[in-house]
């Protein structure tokens, strides 16, 4: 590619660069694809010869982006729908979507408008793939819940997608998987057990990982890393480990409260399982509360004892409200901690305070039942909304702190 052509014209060299990159891509999917209809070769010569037909046509004959990538998308889907069904369709459009950006992403130069003008091709180069690779690992992480959810409307009970489900036939579809959730006993016991273990949890990580924070965010404090060390040390020491040492503390404690206060084995079960998931929640309180600190304006509690206030007033009129951002952060990872968790539960809990994940994992060992895949939709709905509450939370913090633009 010649370095002087990019910078007169805006774009590389059409035979020299643009088609051999866009016929790159073109093999990648016409391989892929191939791999589908079972002829991988066949499929990777014809992605090979579409790909540099669309970056030579797009670029050099269809001048308007929106309406060739339009028309690469609405041929693709065609194409699709007569080979593979409403399902080919679909694929056929992202195909095309895909292909058609990067023709003209690669054609007019458009992908060194996020670097400076005096880059040299090998930093333009190192840039690019480096956001390549970024998106790649995000792709890597989102691909098994993208594959998760349709699975969970699966009408067979199969763990693969059916023929009728790529076809995106209505008849491979089915609430089934939902409707054994919400109506099979065993499924609605371990969902009391976690909306009840889970909440209380939380309430116990946040009122001591709270009063943690606050006190380890005094300097005067000694040997407050080596105790803050400690205290967040549930989130470094493997969770095998944790749950090893929680049984051998716990199944003392469960004796004592059996045996010296009279407690009911059940309810003894919960207290243990409730205590060992605060365990692992307050580390995240501690963490969250302790970087909303960073910034907290330390003369306001210092005004407000000049003016009469008793420390208990202080904080819940005064620090309170500009460290509630960090609070309920923390709270929410403690929460989604507690309700996902199965290996402390395995060790300190009983079939009695079985929880979704332990249902789960039983679903999966014994009965290998697609029920799972409903109940990991519905987590992953709530996990998606709970983090999605943390980062307006995060937002509204620093606005408070005036780290960012209101």
């Amino acid at each position: 590619m010649s370095e002087e052509l990019v910078i007169k014209t805006g774009r590389p060299d059409m035979m020299s660069f643009t088609l051999p990159v866009v016929a790159g891509l073109g093999l990648i999917l016409g391989f892929l694809t191939g791999n589908v209809i079972g002829s991988p070769w066949i499929g990777l010569v014809l992605g090979t010869l579409i790909g540099a037909g669309l970056a030579y046509g797009l670029n050099e004959m269809v001048p308007k982006k929106s309406i060739g990538r339009w028309g690469v998308i609405i041929a693709f889907a065609v194409i699709g729908l007569l080979f593979g069904g409403l399902g080919g369709a679909v694929g056929g459009a992202i195909i095309g979507a895909i292909i058609s950006w990067f023709a003209y992403w690669i054609g007019r130069g458009t992908y060194r408008d996020d670097v400076p003008i005096y880059s040299t091709p090998g930093q333009t180069l190192w840039w690019n793939f480096f956001l390549f690779i970024c998106g790649a690992i995000f792709i890597f992480l989102i691909t098994p819940i993208l594959v998760v959810l349709p699975l969970s409307f699966n009408a067979e009970d199969f763990f693969t997608f059916t023929p009728e489900m790529l076809r995106l036939d209505p008849e491979g579809y089915s609430l089934k998987h939902y409707r054994d959730f919400f109506e099979t006993d065993d499924w609605q016991l371990a969902l009391k057990n976690s909306l009840v273990i889970a909440p209380i949890a939380t309430i116990i990580s946040v009122s001591l990982g709270t009063l943690a924070a606050i006190g380890l965010s005094q300097s005067h404090v000694p040997g407050r890393r080596a105790i803050m060390a400690v205290l967040i040390s549930p989130m470094i020491v493997p969770l095998i480990i944790s749950a090893t040492g929680m049984f051998f503390f716990y199944s003392t404690l469960g004796n004592f409260l059996e045996g010296t206060l009279g407690m009911s084995k059940g309810l003894v079960g919960y207290i243990k399982v409730i205590l060992a998931h605060a365990v692992l929640g307050i580390p995240f309180v501690i963490i969250t509360v302790t970087a909303t600190l960073v910034g907290f304006d330390r003369s306001l509690t210092r005004a407000a004892a000049n003016m009469g206030a008793d420390p208990v007033t202080t904080f819940f009129r005064v620090q309170m409200p500009l460290i509630l951002p960090g609070v309920i952060s923390g709270g929410l990872f403690a929460f989604i901690t507690s309700f996902d968790e199965v290996v402390v539960v395995l060790f300190v809990g009983s079939a009695a305070q079985k929880t979704l994940p332990w249902q789960m994992f039983i679903g999966l060992r014994e009965q290998i039942s697609p029920t799972i895949l409903a109940v990991a939709t519905i987590l992953v709905v709530i996990s998606i909304a709970l983090l999605t509450t943390v980062e307006l939370l995060r937002r509204r913090s620093e606005r408070l702190r005036g780290m960012s633009p209101g």
